[in-house]
């Protein structure tokens, strides 16, 4: 038999440009769709690409519907274009009251017609169904992108990117460096699901009879570390089920990691936002191991779903209702930026001259959970998502620039959202002035950000 080859030569082709545009974003979960929103509202043309057929990445794609559920009382937040995610959704009917804050849980089907009609009327052109394979380049500085599709391979070009994929594909596919977490320390993936087929009165009789607190969390595999004030909160936890499971032999000794929270508990019967199967050694940037614990989250799911049915009140009758459409990731690559925020930063009230937004004093990951009950919040610098080595080009999302604790912080959903519409106006303001993105004025950025209705001090 033939020696197969190791590689192959792909011939060079003609790609058609199919579009040109001032901002470019490329992913469109909670980071891009804000920055899209942001750079359209600041009045100019933004083209938003997308891999799958919907808009909202982990609200829509992967099923988390707990948008701010670090919210009390006390919690002092940017608002701005993620709030208003929060409350267009409970405006249109896809939101309900989230279990354990003040805040709303953003139902996952119905975010993607608010996404929708939040698109189309800003004026965006939605380009859905393309998955981004490299960057245009001229010299040091990205101008566009090449995308796959049934189409083929087409290319945009832009005046300015900003680089929502999560992973900081274009920065790392563009020479920017990164950093990307070793395998076995990343923050677990989890297949997100939801139940039917739920008695929502024996359900919550249950709960009320023996009530879970943020101190539970600290049990069997996981040790987590608090302020202590968050010990004695409610938590819409569960862990007994499984446990027993494991004790009659229904769920296999090692897989001591199925544990964790629900979402909300609707009249309908429905429970969604079951995060409660978290796959460690998951790269969200390598396929085959994508490919291995997608497979493996639903038989986890499942498994969940039998202790449920046997140890619970109220779930005698569950059923799934539905998986996210794909896993959802924690944890990969972020930039090496201009600046990268530090634990200090996260823990300590972080101030930049060049903010362009705050979150509250919010920590979850890396074994750490902080939940902002007493007003403390950081700011969110502009430079943590300016790339080093390559122009044209800001990181908007989870990929943005910083440490550990930091990333535990910066990566969820809600802050996201606020890095994105920073990116989003710097990118329109950028085109405006002609200044590259490194040589931009911030006080005029800080001042739109203002004028679209977001606290940046």
């Amino acid at each position: 038999m033939p020696q197969q080859p190791a590689f192959i030569t792909e011939p060079a082709q003609r790609i058609e440009v199919i579009r040109h545009a001032d901002v470019l974003v490329v992913g469109s979960g909670p980071g891009g769709l804000a920055a899209a929103l942001a750079a359209a509202r600041a009045g100019v043309e933004v083209v938003l690409v997308e891999r799958f057929g919907c808009f909202g990445g982990n609200i829509t794609v992967v099923g988390v519907e707990g948008f701010a559920w670090y919210r009390h009382e006390k919690t002092v937040e940017a608002n701005g274009i993620g709030r208003e995610f929060e409350e267009r959704a409970k405006a249109m009917g896809a939101a309900v009251p989230e279990s354990q804050s003040l805040s709303y849980e953003i139902d996952s089907e119905g975010f993607k017609l608010v996404a929708d009609a939040l698109v189309e009327e800003a004026g965006i052109h939605a380009m859905l169904h393309r998955q981004f394979v490299s960057p245009v380049m001229d010299g040091d500085a990205v101008v566009g992108i090449i995308v796959e599709s049934k189409a083929g391979r087409e290319a945009i070009l832009a005046r300015r990117v900003i680089d929502a994929t999560g992973d900081a594909d274009i920065a790392t596919r563009a020479g920017a460096p990164v950093f990307k977490t070793p395998v076995e320390e990343m923050q677990a993936a989890s297949v997100m699901f939801h139940l039917a087929g739920i008695d929502k009165k024996a359900f919550m009789e249950g709960i009320k009879a023996d009530p879970q607190t943020y101190g539970n969390w600290s049990t069997g595999e996981w040790r987590i570390e608090t302020s202590g004030k968050e010990d004695a909160m409610f938590s819409p936890f569960l862990a007994k089920p499984f446990a027993q499971a494991i004790k009659e032999g229904i769920i296999p000794k090692h897989l001591n990691t199925i544990a964790g929270t629900w979402g909300a508990m609707h009249d309908s019967g429905e429970l969604t936002y079951m995060n409660l199967v978290h796959l460690a050694g998951c790269d969200g940037t390598d396929p085959d191991s994508m490919t291995r614990f997608e497979i493996e989250g639903r038989r986890q799911a499942m498994l969940a779903i039998e202790a449920l049915r046997r140890y619970t009140p109220g779930c005698m009758g569950a059923r799934l209702r539905n998986f996210g459409m794909t896993i959802g990731i924690r944890d990969t690559r972020k930039i090496d930026a201009a600046y990268n925020m530090t634990e200090g930063d996260a823990r300590n009230e972080g101030r930049f001259e060049d903010t362009v937004g705050i979150y509250p004093e919010f920590i979850d990951g890396y074994g750490v959970l902080i939940l902002p009950t007493t007003g403390r919040y950081m700011q969110i610098p502009y430079r943590s998502m300016l790339p080093k080595g390559v122009r044209n080009l800001l990181v908007a999302g989870r990929a943005i620039g910083g440490d550990r604790i930091a990333h535990a912080a910066t990566r969820n959903m809600a802050c996201c959202a606020v890095a994105g519409q920073g990116a989003g106006v710097a990118a329109a303001l950028s085109v405006k002035s002609g200044r590259d993105f490194d040589e931009i004025d911030i006080a005029p950025v800080q001042r739109e950000l203002e004028r679209q209705g977001v606290r940046i001090y």
